[in-house]
């Protein structure tokens, strides 16, 4: 049966800070919902009513479009080992981006990550669980390397210019 609550408790965080994967939704009004995998240690519990997520390069930036027409966002975590929990944090956040003031002290929670472009801090209004007896069991095995190996061997310049290319109207 799913329970709400106003913030994160302590058993709620330590299910968070054991995950491996995480799934971040948005949407707008006239677009698709997006909805993303997100693993490599990128995420950080700041308070019982915020988190933050290091984002770093992909195919796309959906969810930073998205989140300039519509702050809404939502973060689910499911539980893949042990007891079945299915947690979901709803909220709406802000964009840190490189310039930003705010940008050095958010990154420098995280572990160094290259390809890293923006830092998304969910301000947190709703914490939902659900059961989870439906997820499979399934083993962490490790994290995938190609993705840091693509961007380092790119370097700071070849990201910057991967995305502008990759931002450009269609």
């Amino acid at each position: 049966m799913a329970q709400q609550f106003d913030a994160l408790n302590d058993k709620l965080t330590d299910f968070i800070q054991q995950q491996k994967i995480y799934f971040v939704g948005t949407a707008t009004q006239d677009r698709r919902v997006n909805v993303s995998p997100k693993a490599m240690d990128s995420l950080r519990v700041l308070s019982a009513n915020q988190v933050a997520w290091l984002n770093v390069t992909g195919s796309g930036n959906e969810t930073a479009a998205h989140v300039q027409q519509q702050p809404c966002m939502t973060l689910m975590f499911c539980a893949f080992e042990g007891a079945p929990l299915i947690l979901r944090l709803y909220g709406t956040t802000k964009v840190v981006h490189r310039q930003d003031p705010q940008w050095q002290e958010l990154y420098d929670l995280f572990n160094l990550l290259s390809g890293a472009r923006q830092i998304f801090v969910l301000d947190i209004d709703l914490v939902q669980t659900s059961c989870g007896m439906a997820v499979p069991f399934l083993d962490y095995v490790g994290e995938r390397e190609q993705l840091n190996e693509v961007t380092a061997k790119l370097g700071e310049d070849g990201i910057q210019q991967y995305w502008i290319k990759k931002t450009k109207p269609a």
